[in-house]
């Protein structure tokens, strides 16, 4: 169950292969490292960014970037 409906963003690292497109889509939650894999910023995603978000994780050509529902359990 989610915390209040709050969404994340999470890289399933087995499958993302550095094309950093998700990052040049969401700079305002996701950093690229020299080599151009993620670097998610923390926290829940702010309701303003959560349409960019989605685009950026259905966008990622490797499927690796995952806008998921914060655990219950998690604080902020």
């Amino acid at each position: 169950m989610s915390r209040n409906g709050e969404r994340r963003l999470r890289v399933d690292w087995v499958r993302c292969d550095g094309y950093g497109l998700c990052g040049d889509m969401l700079p305002e939650l996701i950093d690229l490292d020299e080599w151009r894999f993620p670097i998610l910023r923390a926290g829940p995603v702010d309701r303003d960014l959560l349409h960019d978000a989605q685009r950026a994780a259905d966008c990622c050509p490797m499927k690796a970037l995952i806008l998921e529902p914060v655990p219950a359990d998690r604080r902020r």
